[in-house]
């Protein structure tokens, strides 16, 4: 695709030192406008990528549009195409009742961004501290049965989801913990200073910890 010349000048001010603030910056200035949001992901770059989800028209985003954007993502490496997914998740499908419907239905698609999707959204449910939805015993023996088989990037989110469930509904964190054991995902990761470890017993224990819970 040809840039226009708006495109254009826009690339021009993203280079390596640019930041998620600078594009967030960008995008205030902007606004809205889907046409130049798919002008700056046909570059195929990753940071005017993360800066075109920012501005999309979240209206206009429909399952085939989405299954699109998808595939483009694929050609990203690991860490890049699993941000720009929850970038996407975070600053767009969540912010409409007909994208969020989409993200519930994702649960066995053949995409493992969207089913990565899925239960990235099923943890955000628990973590923003709202009451847990009644889906939980469902998606307990789902990840139970699955987390071992599943890809990397569905994993981490399936495992993100136990945490939180362990955290705020007691009667089954014994469980959540029991499967971290069961399953020593992520149990030797290095963890930064201040950060929560992955490893469900650990991290169980320290955010229950953090709420007195």
């Amino acid at each position: 695709m040809k840039l226009s010349s708006q495109a254009g000048n826009i690339i021009a001010q993203i280079n390596t030192k640019t930041k998620l603030g600078d594009l967030r910056k960008i995008a205030k200035d902007i606004k809205k406008d889907h046409e130049l949001a798919m002008e700056l992901w046909s570059t195929g770059r990753f940071l005017p990528r993360q800066l075109a989800i920012l501005i999309m028209d979240n209206k206009l985003l429909s399952q085939d549009l989405i299954n699109i954007l998808d595939k483009d993502m694929q050609t990203h490496p690991f860490n890049e195409r699993n941000q720009l997914i929850d970038w996407l998740m975070a600053n767009q499908l969540t912010k409409e009742k007909k994208t969020i419907a989409l993200i519930q239905s994702w649960e066995n698609s053949p995409s493992s961004l969207q089913r990565r999707t899925y239960w990235y959204y099923q943890a955000r449910l628990r973590w923003m501290g709202h009451t847990p939805p009644e889906n939980t015993p469902d998606l307990l023996s789902a990840i139970e049965t699955s987390i071992t088989i599943e890809e990397p990037e569905v994993q981490w989110a399936m495992n993100f989801t136990a945490g939180w469930i362990g955290v705020y509904e007691k009667k089954y964190r014994n469980r959540c913990v029991a499967l971290g054991e069961k399953t020593g995902l992520y149990k030797d990761e290095m963890v930064s200073k201040g950060c929560t470890p992955d490893y469900l017993p650990e991290f169980v224990a320290l955010e229950s910890n953090k709420r007195n819970i």
